[in-house]
């Protein structure tokens, strides 16, 4: 196999990574598929078998061992802007029709709703200001 196949190859691997990836939406065959690339420039420069493998194996373990840990720790953030029903949490609200245990209705964020309140044994009178601290449904939790 001469040098000119070899990138070739080296091309065609990071190809067949890239299907799993596209399939599998993990992004460990997009590193490794990038550890592919860098292999066959490596082999376009004329390096040996053994440097390409090297080099493959050095980019994919540093971009595994790098960008893995960052991804995974953004994953795992909450975003920074609360939308849908996220975002009416903490809310306050006012009772339009008093509201307990039961049941209720409130006035959130322009829009009537249905209520009740977090302690059982609480009531809250119309005009009431409350806060809201979950959304259940269509039923705002309310203290």
């Amino acid at each position: 196999m001469n040098d000119i196949d070899a990138w070739v190859w080296w091309l065609v691997g990071a190809a067949a990574l890239g299907i799993p990836l596209v399939v599998t939406a993990m992004p460990e065959f997009g590193m490794l598929a990038v550890g592919a690339v860098a292999a066959a420039i490596a082999a376009g420069l004329g390096l040996g078998a053994v440097p390409q493998v090297l080099i493959f194996i050095v980019v994919s373990v540093a971009l595994l061992a790098v960008v893995r840990p960052i991804a995974a720790r953004h994953s795992m953030q909450r975003p920074q802007l609360a939308t849908g029903v996220d975002a009416l949490k903490g809310k306050q609200a006012v009772v339009l029709e008093r509201v307990d245990g039961a049941g209720g209705r409130i006035k959130l964020a322009g829009e009537v709703w249905s209520a009740r309140a977090l302690d059982t044994d609480r009531s809250y009178e119309i005009g009431q200001e409350v806060d809201v601290v979950e959304i259940e449904g269509a039923t705002a939790i309310v203290i």
